[in-house]
């Protein structure tokens, strides 16, 4: 087992719970204050991340004054990645002094764990950690990709099972798409949850709805919601809100709306004239793999093979309230409605809105 341990990734919650985690466990037992030393990797120009590369050098080579075993961590170094600190050839420096201690060879029982939010993976540095050491990613899911909430659902209801909380109906879906993918949010929107329950321990839709702010993602997941369920005022709402905090018009149709319609109607085309369960995802989700190739291949997919049948799944619970017909002038209509919005000079907030109202009356 290597001595070099690299915590990295974009969800920093994950990543700070982690290497805390893991640097309690390789501090030797019974050692003093002098058996383990944290360094602060938080910079903020490349002559600091020098500084902070050779304190940890130090900390490498100074070992207990009785004797045992050392642990050094390099805590959420943010010089690893590609911005212009890290850039900066005095931070290359750092990590190249750095390299050469590692290099060098560590004794027996001393530990070195580094923690960041990124690691370039050009670099000599990355390469070389990747090389000897022990490496875990914490990466939040993309969520622009289709799917995304799928990810989320293992690691929020295992947060919440510490807890001694669990979801009922669609209170999970609601939660995940209104908070998003931080970690360290989703931890205190659940502890917030967990303190309003008291001795009750379900989580409803109603409960998330009421104590739960809206994130970015959660804001397109809703409009998607009123949409869904053909609820024109509240989608409206939330559109005027959107572009009073200036967020651009065709952002809001491509992330949101085309989205949502373009999944309403391809669940509404796969279930036609077939028996696909609506109420289990694992039934729904082995009905659309099992069907043939050609009638798959128009459906999103999953990067590891497959359809990626969970947006489907989510819109299927309404998609026969619209129809195949109506759900393809829909697309029709936002496909217009692009084109206005790119092309003309139509207001962009009554480009929407008629777009809302066509799709709700469907």
């Amino acid at each position: 087992m290597s001595q070099i341990h690299v915590i990295y990734g974009s969800d920093e919650g994950n990543v700070a719970e982690a290497a805390l985690a893991l640097f309690t466990k390789l501090k030797p037992e019974g050692g003093d204050d002098f058996s383990q030393e944290t360094i602060d990797g938080t910079v903020s120009n490349a002559e600091e991340a020098y500084i902070a590369c050779g304190k940890a050098i130090e900390a490498l080579q100074t070992l207990p004054f009785f004797g045992g075993g050392k642990t050094v961590w390099l805590k959420n170094a943010n010089f690893t990645g590609s911005d212009r600190t890290s850039e900066a050839e005095r931070a290359k420096e750092g990590t190249e002094a750095l390299i050469s201690c590692l290099e060098e060879g560590l004794p027996e029982d001393v530990h070195f764990l580094i923690s960041s939010s990124a690691i370039h993976k050009g670099r000599r540095f990355y390469k070389f950690l990747n090389k000897v050491g022990n490496i875990e990613v914490f990466d939040k899911p993309d969520v622009g990709r289709d799917g995304w909430q799928q990810e989320m659902i293992p690691m929020v209801k295992n947060k919440a099972r510490e807890l001694g909380l669990s979801f009922s109906g669609h209170a999970l879906d609601l939660f995940i798409t209104l908070v998003g993918v931080d970690t360290r949010q989703i931890s205190s929107e659940l502890d917030k949850l967990d303190v309003y329950l008291g001795d009750r321990r379900e989580i409803n839709e109603d409960d998330v709805r009421l104590l739960v702010p809206l994130s970015h993602a959660g804001v397109v997941f809703e409009i998607g919601n009123a949409l869904q369920r053909k609820n024109a005022g509240r989608a409206f709402e939330l559109i005027d809100q959107q572009l009073a905090r200036k967020e651009s018009a065709i952002g809001i149709l491509r992330a949101s709306i085309i989205p949502t319609v373009r999944n309403l109607f391809m669940s509404a085309v796969v279930s036609q004239g077939r028996n696909v369960p609506s109420n289990n995802y694992k039934q729904y989700a082995g009905a659309l793999d099992a069907l043939p190739a050609n009638e798959r291949a128009w459906l999103p997919q999953k990067k590891a093979g497959g359809v990626n049948a969970y947006p489907l799944f989510l819109a299927s619970q309404n998609a026969k309230a619209f129809g195949v017909e109506k759900l393809g002038q829909a697309m029709q209509a936002c496909l217009d409605a692009d084109k206005s919005l790119v092309s003309s000079g139509l207001d962009h907030r009554t480009v929407l809105h008629r777009l809302i109202a066509t799709v709700c009356t469907s």
